[in-house]
């Protein structure tokens, strides 16, 4: 019985140091997949070396660990191994990581923004940022491809959604602002998974407050320079005119790739080409690597801060149908990698992958190459550590 007693003891023990390292001050693997479980009807939260407490009454969560005084990549925050917990397990976060409120001491950040009111055709972006996240699962913490290894040079989080308005787009583009505004000032750098295509506007009004006006390098099947739509300035149709007319972007540091399909008019077009925008066409991409296109790209944008806004459809939909405006003859997915790839050494000051929608999306493969190309723009943040 002795023996028994001592056997459950070490058992109970090594558990603890599992889901409670505070002494450590590291997140042991149980603990950090359990980002947040639903006990009853409290909230328990355990904090950076402190023992759980009671803090609300519908969640246990666990916050993001903060950065210890040791050395190597246990300084950071890690996606999850499924070598060690298994995928289905935990809370559904960007890639596994683990949930923390604010911006506050983060390199980058994984943010929601669950809005589709600017749509213009088929709805179901708002749910987006959750099927991208349950995608997010099969994404690893290293790229073979680049060597390059996020989590080993900057603290990363998921720190959930905006809280939009559903029934008040103008409100939500405020809330939107409002929200990026709090990000951007801590010096880190959002990475948004959308949620239709307005959602850049209200992000690049924050970031060019902090920023001036930014370099974009912007992935799409449409130009979204459109000016109006049943009266309407604001929608997925409009944001870089939107942006132009504030001043946000530096024009002639902006580069639209993939743009194809049919138009109403053409003053999209004109648009673009008077304001000096660089257009790719769909067309111009056909059959051939993008490697060279990106070398002439980052010449363009030199050192000065630069956004990338990707919008899915600007793939072809063959690779990627769950979209809610879908054009044919797009972008590959190996296309889509080199661009990404392609914006190493820009002074990336954010990111955003929008259009995706779930309910046309059967296999999952929009959603999960959403995710890819995520990850692909946090390896290419700027120090982002690359193993040679």
């Amino acid at each position: 019985m002795a023996a028994l007693r001592s056997s459950v003891f070490r058992a109970g023990s090594q558990l603890y140091k599992q889901l409670c390292p505070f002494r450590s001050g590291t997140q042991g693997p149980l603990a950090a997949s359990f980002l947040s479980c639903r006990v009853g009807v409290r909230t328990y939260r355990p904090f950076n070396r402190k023992p759980l407490e009671l803090v609300g009454n519908t969640l246990l969560k666990l916050r993001a660990p903060s950065r210890s005084n040791g050395s190597g990549p246990g300084r950071f925050n890690a996606p999850l191994s499924a070598t060690e917990i298994a995928r289905p397990s935990g809370i559904c976060t960007m890639m596994r990581l683990p949930y923390q409120e604010t911006a506050e001491g983060l390199g980058a950040a994984f943010i929601g923004v669950p809005l589709d009111t600017g749509t213009s055709n088929r709805p179901g972006a708002r749910f987006g940022p959750r099927h991208i996240r349950g995608e997010s699962s099969m994404v690893r913490r290293y790229n073979n491809s680049t060597r390059a290894a996020p989590f080993e040079s900057l603290m990363v989080a998921d720190i959930g959604d905006v809280n939009v308005n559903l029934y008040d787009l103008k409100d939500s583009c405020r809330r939107i602002r409002e929200a990026y505004q709090k990000i951007v000032r801590t010096g880190c750098v959002p990475l948004t998974l959308g949620g239709d295509h307005t959602i850049t506007y209200p992000i690049l009004q924050a970031v060019a407050e902090k920023y001036g006006p930014v370099g974009l390098v912007h992935i799409d099947a449409h130009t979204d320079t459109g000016d109006t739509a049943l009266g309407e300035k604001i929608y997925h149709g409009t944001p870089f005119r939107r942006c132009v007319d504030e001043g946000l972007l530096d024009c002639k540091r902006v580069v639209q790739i993939g743009i194809r399909g049919s138009s109403y008019t053409s003053d999209p077009y004109d648009f673009c080409r008077e304001q000096g925008f660089r257009m790719v066409l769909a067309e111009d991409c056909w059959f051939k690597s993008l490697v060279p296109l990106m070398a002439e790209i980052r010449l363009q944008m030199g050192d000065k801060p630069v956004y990338i806004s990707f919008d899915i459809d600007g793939i072809d939909p063959s690779f990627a149908p769950g979209t809610g405006t879908p054009e044919v003859a797009g972008l590959t997915t190996g296309q889509a990698l080199e661009i990404i790839r392609g914006c190493r050494g820009l002074n990336i000051v954010g990111c955003d992958l929008v259009e995706v929608a779930p309910i046309y999306d059967q296999s999952g493969n929009t959603a999960l190459t959403a995710a890819n190309l995520l990850f692909e723009m946090l390896c290419v943040l700027p120090n982002v550590k690359i193993y040679e």
